[in-house]
């Protein structure tokens, strides 16, 4: 099967339990914010009202790094958090955890449901014989296609219609969760519970979610909190 072939993001935001931080790779700071604004004009909602950690970075120099932070709370109105990176979000950079390793790789913190976790973006829509596999929580910014496949050792959340193949808790995290704004997947797994659309698809005309009840996977319409 072939796997998607993505460029790797010079910039990505990643969220955890404590807020938002950045993940940046390279050193080339005219790229790098280019990109930034590149991210914000697709999808500026998602990140307005959250709390904003820190910069990381390998190769960025301390004044470079504050360039960014004052881009971000000046130009794109981030809330800049006193509080820093999490150390354990450090210690998982120190260790050599990437975000394309295997989920057999032991170094891995294991994930915790809906509440932790580092979580990877991707804008587009993932098309048939595309494969996406990542360590963490994946939110897709598009639709996935029949015969696309989605592998997650946390959450699922597709900001767009799921037709293809959704895999959320791989490693055996029950907790998890697959969304999306039209769920009509192909096949859909939480941990290795196997649930499949009936033969007489209903669209709905809103958010659904999926999650393990009583060790089934049941799907139902999202409905927030008033």
């Amino acid at each position: 099967m072939e796997e998607i072939e993505l460029k790797r993001d010079l910039v990505t935001f990643k969220g955890v339990s404590e807020g938002v931080y950045l993940d940046v790779v390279g050193n080339d700071l005219e790229a790098i914010k280019d990109e930034l604004n590149t991210k914000f004009n697709n999808a500026s909602s998602f990140f307005k009202g959250a709390k904003f950690l820190g910069v990381r970075s390998d190769e960025l120099s301390d004044d470079q790094i504050m360039e960014i932070k004052l881009t971000l709370k000046y130009k794109y109105e981030m809330n800049i958090s006193n509080e820093g990176i999490p150390e354990y979000i450090e210690e998982y950079y120190t260790e050599n955890v990437n975000e394309n390793e295997n989920e057999n790789d032991t170094k891995t913190k294991p994930f915790d449901g809906i509440q932790e976790g580092v979580t990877k973006f991707i804008h587009g829509t993932l098309r048939s014989g595309q494969e996406v596999d990542y360590n963490g929580n994946i939110v897709i910014i598009g639709d996935v296609n029949p015969g696309a496949f989605i592998k997650a050792k946390g959450n699922i959340i597709v900001l767009g219609s799921l037709r293809g193949v959704a895999h959320a808790g791989i490693g055996g995290n029950y907790d998890s969760i697959v969304a999306a704004y039209n769920l009509l997947p192909m096949q859909l797994r939480i941990g290795d519970i196997i649930a499949r659309s009936p033969d007489d698809e209903i669209e709905y005309k809103s958010p659904e979610i999926a999650r393990i009840i009583e060790g089934e996977v049941f799907i139902e319409p999202y409905l927030p909190n008033k």
